[in-house]
C-alpha cells in the first residue's frame, strides 16, 4: 500500500515513540502535536539542565517558526545579528562576515538566541505529559505489527514508529546497527567508532553589568570570535537578551592532543573536565568593555554547573533507518561546530519527518514506514553532507601550521560574491509543513524545492478539500 495514495481519517494516525528530548526531538514532538499525530517523547535525563551557548538563526527558518507561532517570541527573546566579527589575539579586527545581506534573501531578520531559551520555547509546544524523563532506553524491537522499547527501569512502550533523536551516541542507532550487523547489512563506514576532532566549552553567564560590558546595551547581538594564530583554539562571545553573554571555546585536536583527551568521551553535554579546561583558557582575551576583558571574566560570571565540556564529533552515517526505526539529528549526522548549523539541521530533519509521518495511515506496514524514511533521507542527506564538509573545512582555521594559516587567509579575503553565494544557498532552504496553513514568504531568493512539502500537500488537500480551497 502506498501511503501517499491512502486517504485516511484525520483521527486515524500512527503512534510515534521519540527517543530524546533535545532540540530535534522537541521540534518533532511540537510538529506532531499540531498534526494531531499521537506521540510520546522519552528522555533519559531526569531533569532539564541550563546548558549550551547560543544559536544563530538566519532567515531560512522564519517561515516554519511563523507557521507554528513561535517566531515573534523567539525573536523577542533573542537579538538581531548583522555580522560575525573576527579578531586577532590583540583584539584588533581581522575580518567580518556580513550576515545582514541574507535578511532580504529570506525575508526575515536573522537573530541569535541562547540555547536554553530556544529549548524552553520548544518545550512549551509539547504538553508536559508527553515528555517522560528518566527513561534510558536499553533495547528496541520491531516486527510487522509495531515497535517497542525497554527502559532501564523495566518499563516498556509500544508504537508504530520509533524515532532516534538521542544524540551522537544514540542508543537507538546502536541497537539498530547491532541488528543490521548481525544480518550482514551494516556498511563498513558505519561499523567504526565515532570520531571526534575537538572538545568544547559551552556556557552562558548570569546577567552581567552593562557598565563593564556596554555592548550589552546594544539592540543587536555582538557576535565576536577570535582564532588564535599558533594555538589550536577558537573562542566566541555572543551578547544576548537580559544582559546575558553566551560563550564557547573550541580546542581543535591533533594526534597528540587526541590521546590526552581520549578518556573524555560522552554522549551528553556535561561538566566533566570543564574546570580544568576553564583554567587553561582564563587568560584568553575577548572583545568588548574597556579592552581588558578575558574569558576569565565570563567564567567568573557563570555558575560551574552551567559550563559544559563536550566532545564534538564529525560524521554523516550511511544508514538512517531500518524497518520501523529512523534516526534524526546528531544520531545520523554530527557536524563540526565551525559549521554553525547543528541545531538548524535537527530542526530541518524534524520538519521533513513530520511532513512524511503526517500522511501515514494508522498501523502502517513496515514497507510503508520504510518508504517515507527513504524519502526523508533523500531530502535531508545532501544538506547534512554539505554542512559536514563545510564544517570540516572551516575547522582547519584552528589548526596550527600551514593549513591553519591558509584557511585564515582565505576566510579573511573571501570575496563578497562567494560569501553571497553561500548565503543564497542557505537562505533558499525555507521549509514549511504541509498540515498547517502556509505563511507568506517574502524572500527575494527563490525558495528551494521542498520534496516532502510538495509530495504530502496533495494528500492533505485530498483529505480536507474545504481547508485547501
Amino acid at each position: 500500500m502506498d501511503p501517499l495514495n491512502t486517504a485516511v481519517s484525520q483521527d486515524n494516525k500512527p503512534k510515534v515513540l521519540i527517543i530524546g528530548a533535545g532540540i530535534g526531538g522537541l521540534m518533532l514532538g511540537g510538529l506532531l502535536e499540531k498534526a494531531n499525530v499521537p506521540y510520546v517523547i522519552y528522555e533519559k535525563a531526569t531533569e532539564v539542565k541550563l546548558i549550551g551557548s547560543a544559536v544563530y538563526f538566519n532567515s531560512a527558518l522564519a517561515p516554519i517558526f511563523r507557521q507554528i507561532g513561535i517566531f515573534d517570541k523567539l525573536f523577542s527573546l533573542g537579538k538581531p545579528c548583522n555580522s560575525i566579527d573576527t579578531f586577532e589575539m590583540d583584539r584588533q579586527p581581522s575580518f567580518s562576515i556580513d550576515m545582514g545581506v541574507s535578511d532580504e534573501m529570506g525575508g526575515a531578520k536573522g537573530f541569535v538566541v541562547s540555547r536554553a531559551v530556544l529549548y524552553d520555547v520548544l518545550l512549551e509546544q509539547v504538553p508536559a505529559e508527553k515528555v517522560i524523563r528518566g527513561k534510558k532506553v536499553l533495547s528496541t524491537s520491531q516486527d510487522e505489527n509495531g515497535v517497542s522499547i525497554k527502559c532501564s527501569d523495566g518499563t516498556t512502550a509500544e508504537g508504530d514508529i520509533l524515532v532516534g533523536a538521542d544524540g551522537a551516541y544514540s542508543a537507538v542507532r546502536q541497537t539498530m546497527y547491532e541488528k543490521l550487523k548481525a544480518e550482514g547489512k551494516l556498511s563498513a563506514s558505519d561499523n567504526v567508532p565515532l570520531p571526534y576532532s575537538c572538545v568544547c566549552l559551552v556556557a552562558q553567564t548570569d546577567p552581567m553589568d552593562p557598565a563593564a560590558l556596554p555592548e550589552l546595551n546594544s539592540e543587536n547581538c555582538h557576535f565576536s570570535t577570535i582564532h588564535a594564530k599558533g594555538r589550536p583554539y577558537g573562542w566566541s562571545t555572543f551578547t544576548c537578551a537580559n544582559n546575558v553573554v553566551c560563550w564557547g571555546v573550541t580546542l581543535q585536536l591533533d594526534a597528540e592532543s587526541s590521546k590526552l583527551n581520549d578518556t573524555f568521551k560522552s554522549s551528553d553535554w556535561g561538566p566533566e573536565g570543564a574546570q580544568e579546561m576553564c583554567n587553561d583558557v582564563r587568560d584568553f582575551p575577548i572583545v568588548g568593555g574597556d579592552g581588558t576583558l578575558t574569558l576569565g571574566d565570563m567564567i567568573d560570571n557563570t555558575p560551574m554547573d552551567r559550563i559544559s565540556k563536550v566532545a564534538l564529533e564529525e560524521k554523516v552515517f550511511n544508514k538512517w533507518y531500518h524497518g520501523r526505526t529512523v534516526l534524526m539529528g546528531d544520531a545520523c549526522h554530527k557536524v563540526h561546530p565551525a559549521s554553525g548549523r547543528g541545531a538548524q539541521l535537527a530542526i530541518h530533519d524534524a520538519i521533513t519527518l513530520a511532513n512524511w509521518i503526517s500522511v501515514l495511515p494508522a498501523s502502517p506496514s513496515t514497507a510503508e514506514a520504510e518508504k517515507i524514511f527513504k524519502e526523508f533521507k533523500i531530502e535531508r542527506y545532501p544538506d547534512a553532507r554539505d554542512t559536514h564538509d563545510q564544517g570540516h573545512m572551516l575547522s582547519k582555521i584552528l589548526e596550527k601550521g600551514f593549513k591553519g594559516d591558509t584557511m585564515r587567509f582565505l576566510a579573511k579575503h573571501m570575496p563578497a560574491w562567494l560569501n553571497r553565494l553561500v548565503l543564497v544557498k542557505i537562505s533558499a532552504m525555507r521549509p514549511q509543513v504541509s498540515f498547517l496553513p502556509p505563511v507568506a514568504d517574502n524572500g527575494t531568493v527563490k525558495k528551494a524545492y521542498q520534496r516532502s512539502l510538495e509530495m504530502t500537500l496533495p494528500v492533505h488537500n485530498a483529505r480536507n478539500p474545504v481547508a485547501s480551497t
